[in-house]
C-alpha cells in the first residue's frame, strides 16, 4: 500500500509547536502492567455480568463457547505481541496496524477500537447495582454512571499509584472467584460430560438441545469475556523495555485471565442445581444456595469493587488512545492539542474525560444492544489486528528487534478466516449500527484525513524506540 510508511518520532522538532503533546513517561513493569490490565479484563466483572448472557442462550454449552474463543484469543494474542513489540505505542492497535498495513487500514482499527474503549466501561459498570443489592437498593443506570464518573477522577491520578490500588481490587475479585468454584465443585449435580451437549431451559419449564450453530452467534460475547489482554498495548510507552514487556505483560494477562474464568465457569455449570437455575445465570443466588446469605453478600461485595476497579482501569488505558490519536493528528489541531494536553501527574486529563463521561452517558442505553455492538465490534478489531500481522515481516520491519509469534503467517490467516465467518453470524442489528458508524467514519477519512497526508493522521513513535 503506498501509504504504508516507517513509523515517524515523536520527538520535538522543527515545525511543531510549543503545545505538542508530551511523552508519557515510563514507570511500569510487567507486575504493574499485568496488574492494570489484568484489571482491565477484570474476570469477576465478566464471569458475573457477561457470562449470565452466556448461561441464558447456551446453558450447558457455556464453557464449550468460552474455551473456543479463548482458543481464538491466543492467536490474536500471538498477534498483538509481535506488533505490539514491533510499533510500542500508547495509540495500540491503530498504531500498529496503521503502521505496517497502510493508514486507511489503521484508521479502519482505529474506529473499531474506539467503539470498544467507549463503550464497554459503561457495559461493566451498569452491573454493579445488583450486586450491591444487599446493601442498597439502586437505579442500574444511575449507579452505572455514577461509578463511570469516579472511574473518571480516579483516571486523573498518578498511574503506579492506581496500579496498586487496582491490585488491591484484583485481589478481593480472585478470591471471589476461587471461592465460586470451590462452592461449586463442592455441590457437583453434573459430570463434566455435561458441557460436550448443550442444554438450555426454556421458557415452558421444559429442556432444549443447543447447536454449534448457537455457539457461533454467541461467539462475539464470548471473545468479549477475556477482550481486555489486548489493552496490554496501550500501555506500551508507559512500559519498561516495551520490546521484551509488551508481549509478556499481553500473553501472562490472557493466561490469567482465561484461568480464573474458565475455573468458576465450570464449577458453576457442575453445580448449579437444575438447568433452570444455570439458565437464569444468577451467581449470587446460586452461592447463597450452597451456602448463607453472608457468604452471598460477600460475594456481591468483591464483585462490585471490581467492577469499580475495572471502571478505573479502562478509563486510564482508554484515555491514552485518544491521547495518541491527537498526538497523530487525527482531528482539526484544538482537538489534537487538547487529547495531548498532560496534567501534573502526566495523565492526559482532557482525553480522560472524553472517555468517562460518554461512558456515563452510555449507561442509559439498553445493555443487551451494547453488548452486541461491542462484540461486533472486537471481532472486527482482531481481525484487523491479524490483517496486520501479516505485513509484520516485510521491509525495515523483517530485521528489527521485537517478539515473533510462532506458525506465522498459518495463525494470522486461521484468526482472519474464522473472525470473517464468525461477523456474518452475530446479531444483525449490531452489524448495522457497527457498519453505520464505519461507514460514517471513512468519509471522514476520505474527505479530511485522506487530502492531508503530511499534516494530519501522521502515526509517530516515542523518540526512544524507534525501529
Amino acid at each position: 500500500m503506498t501509504d504504508t510508511l516507517p513509523p515517524q518520532v515523536a520527538s520535538p522538532a522543527a515545525g511543531e509547536t510549543a503545545g505538542s503533546p508530551k511523552k508519557l513517561a515510563r514507570s511500569l513493569g510487567v507486575v504493574g502492567g499485568t496488574l492494570l490490565t489484568l484489571s482491565c479484563v477484570t474476570p469477576a466483572s465478566s464471569l458475573f455480568v457477561i457470562v449470565p448472557d452466556l448461561f441464558a442462550d447456551l446453558g450447558t454449552f457455556t464453557l464449550m463457547a468460552i474455551l473456543i474463543g479463548t482458543v481464538i484469543c491466543i492467536a490474536v494474542a500471538f498477534c498483538y505481541s509481535e506488533l505490539g513489540t514491533l510499533v510500542p505505542s500508547a495509540g495500540g492497535e491503530y498504531a500498529m496496524v496503521g503502521t505496517l498495513a497502510g493508514k486507511f487500514t489503521g484508521w479502519l482499527v482505529f474506529i473499531q477500537s474506539l467503539i470498544v474503549v467507549m463503550i464497554v466501561p459503561s457495559i461493566i459498570a451498569m452491573g454493579t447495582a445488583e450486586y450491591l443489592e444487599p446493601i442498597i437498593h439502586l437505579d442500574p443506570e444511575w449507579a452505572g454512571a455514577a461509578v463511570m464518573l469516579a472511574a473518571t477522577v480516579a483516571g486523573l491520578l498518578d498511574l503506579r499509584a492506581n496500579a496498586w490500588i487496582t491490585g488491591v481490587f484484583l485481589v478481593l475479585e480472585v478470591i471471589a472467584c476461587a471461592v465460586v468454584a470451590f462452592l461449586g465443585f463442592g455441590h457437583s449435580e453434573r459430570g463434566v460430560s455435561s458441557m460436550l451437549h448443550g442444554t438450555v431451559a426454556n421458557a415452558a419449564g421444559g429442556t432444549s438441545g443447543v447447536g454449534f450453530a448457537a455457539i457461533l452467534t454467541a461467539m462475539g460475547t464470548a471473545l468479549f469475556v477475556t477482550q481486555g489482554f489486548s489493552t496490554a498495548i496501550y500501555l506500551s510507552e508507559e512500559l519498561e523495555n516495551p520490546r521484551k514487556n509488551v508481549a509478556r505483560t499481553v500473553l501472562w494477562t490472557l493466561g490469567l485471565s482465561a484461568a480464573i474464568i474458565i475455573v468458576p465457569v465450570t464449577a458453576i455449570t457442575m453445580g448449579a442445581p437444575d438447568l433452570s437455575a444455570l439458565t437464569e445465570g444468577n451467581i449470587s443466588q446460586l452461592v447463597i444456595g450452597w451456602s448463607n446469605s453472608g457468604v452471598g453478600t460477600f460475594i456481591s461485595l468483591c464483585i462490585a469493587l471490581a467492577i469499580i476497579n475495572a471502571g478505573i482501569v479502562m478509563v486510564i488505558q482508554n484515555s491514552r488512545v485518544l491521547f495518541a490519536s491527537g498526538r497523530d493528528k487525527a482531528w482539526p489541531e484544538p482537538v489534537n492539542k487538547a487529547f495531548g494536553t498532560l496534567n501534573r501527574f502526566s495523565a492526559p486529563w482532557i482525553s480522560t474525560l472524553a472517555v468517562g463521561i460518554p461512558g456515563a452517558v452510555l449507561c442509559f442505553v439498553p445493555q443487551s444492544t451494547l453488548i452486541n455492538i461491542t462484540g461486533v465490534a472486537v471481532a472486527a478489531l482482531y481481525l484487523l489486528v491479524a490483517v496486520g500481522a501479516l505485513f509484520s515481516r516485510r521491509g525495515h520491519h523483517k530485521d528489527a528487534p521485537a517478539w515473533r509469534q510462532p506458525l506465522w503467517p498459518a495463525l494470522p490467516v486461521l484468526v482472519i478466516v474464522t473472525l470473517a465467518y464468525t461477523l456474518v453470524k452475530l446479531d444483525t442489528t449490531a452489524l448495522w449500527w457497527t457498519l453505520g458508524i464505519t461507514a460514517a467514519a471513512s468519509l471522514y477519512w476520505a474527505l479530511y484525513l485522506r487530502p492531508r497526508p503530511e499534516s494530519r493522521w501522521v502515526i509517530t513513535l516515542p523518540e526512544d524506540e524507534r525501529v
